[in-house]
């Protein structure tokens, strides 16, 4: 008898992996953690492909349906720029990608590895062939970061994840910026659990917040560390829909994790990893990097998403 893993919210595609090295145009170790976004009428991967050196570049892949037939940009689409950028000086991962209609662009928020370790920095494009870089937006060590679509109050809001260097606890952060460069009034909004607790001592946001009737939906991964290592899982939370400094609600069980062959042998055992989500026709895709080593697809219905969150206990929990 087969024993479920999580909640089976999301079902895994049946071809996993959707992308891997054999499919890339060009030499590489590993293709994982990718941003999504619908674009043209296409759903465009923007991928994080990590070369024999271990320094980490993005290439787009587009596919009409988000499953198959991935056509693939024949050389790196946003490389490191280490003359102009320092700050990428050892490449450039995990992006997030959001639509900003004010601006008519899209922005692309991702970790760039500098020498004082990852920061988060900001790029935008109309096109995914051209970009304009921003530079960096936070010092290190902080990464998972993604922006909401739309201002508060006048200023654009910005979660991510910063490292506390005496404890090496990490929890998700928000801050505010008139300017998309300019960043302050930080706070801590989602805290890391304490104890035997799957999401205890490391978090960090996956995707980018997906705005519901209920609130905004977030997609967040806990870290276990265990004897064998870390397994990296995801949880769900809802942040109010005025003020996203407000946690709803967030589940207490990990609703995604770690089962299958390629989810738990690769170049990081243990790991799913969503960077990207889109939500078609009332259906959530969630693109994932399975043990930092293939990229996977795993889908769920949104409003049963929506219904398992509101049913999940509120901010105010005791652990």
């Amino acid at each position: 008898m087969h024993r479920p893993m999580d909640p089976g919210l999301f079902r895994r595609h049946i071809g996993n992996p959707i992308l891997s090295v054999r499919d890339w145009p060009y030499k590489a170790n590993s293709v994982f953690n990718a941003a999504a976004a619908e674009v043209a009428g296409q759903v465009l991967l923007l991928c994080r492909v990590e070369d024999f050196r271990g320094i980490s570049h993005l290439t787009a892949a587009r596919s009409k349906d988000g499953i198959v037939d991935w056509e693939i940009d024949p050389q790196p689409t946003l490389v490191r720029d280490p003359a102009n950028h320092p700050e990428e000086y050892w490449g450039i991962e995990d992006p997030r990608i959001t639509w900003i209609d004010e601006l008519g662009r899209w922005a692309v928020v991702y970790t760039a590895f500098s020498r004082g370790g990852p920061l988060v920095a900001i790029a935008t494009t109309d096109d995914f062939r051209t970009f304009k870089k921003l530079g960096p937006v936070m010092p290190p060590d902080d990464k998972d970061a993604a922006l909401f679509p739309v201002r508060f109050k006048g200023y654009w809001a910005m979660l991510h994840r910063p490292i506390t260097p005496a404890t090496t606890e990490a929890h998700v952060w928000m801050s505010f910026s008139p300017d998309l460069i300019h960043w302050g009034q930080h706070q801590e909004v989602l805290q890391a659990r304490q104890g035997a607790w799957w999401d205890a001592r490391k978090i960090g946001l996956c995707t980018p917040p997906v705005q519901t009737s209920e609130g905004w939906m977030l997609l967040y991964h806990g870290v276990r560390q265990t004897a064998s290592g870390s397994i990296y899982r995801l949880g769900l939370a809802l942040l109010d829909l005025e003020d996203p400094t407000k946690v709803i609600r967030r589940s207490d069980e990990w609703v995604f994790g770690p089962s299958e062959m390629y989810e738990r042998e690769g170049d990081v055992d243990d790991v799913v990893f969503p960077c990207g989500w889109i939500v078609r026709d009332g259906q959530v895709y969630m693109y994932y990097g399975a043990a930092d080593s293939s990229l996977c697809l795993a889908t769920a219905e949104l409003n049963t998403l929506i219904d398992y969150i509101l049913h999940c206990p509120d901010a105010s929990f005791s652990e």
